[in-house]
């Protein structure tokens, strides 16, 4: 028998690579200071028409 055979893993081809994997955390990060505002005013938006509606 072959004494390499007998400790060759499949660890590097199981787990991905650095470049593969992103966290979901860091794909969201850069789109905040679009996003935040704009749900901010239609926020303020649908708070002002529910006011006016009701008034």
């Amino acid at each position: 028998m072959n004494p390499s055979a007998e400790h060759t893993t499949n660890a590097a081809h199981s787990s991905p690579s650095p470049a593969e994997e992103q966290d979901a955390v860091d794909a969201i990060v850069p789109l905040i200071p679009i996003v935040l505002p704009i749900v901010g005013g239609v926020l303020i938006f649908l708070l002002a028409f529910i006011a006016v509606f009701l008034a």
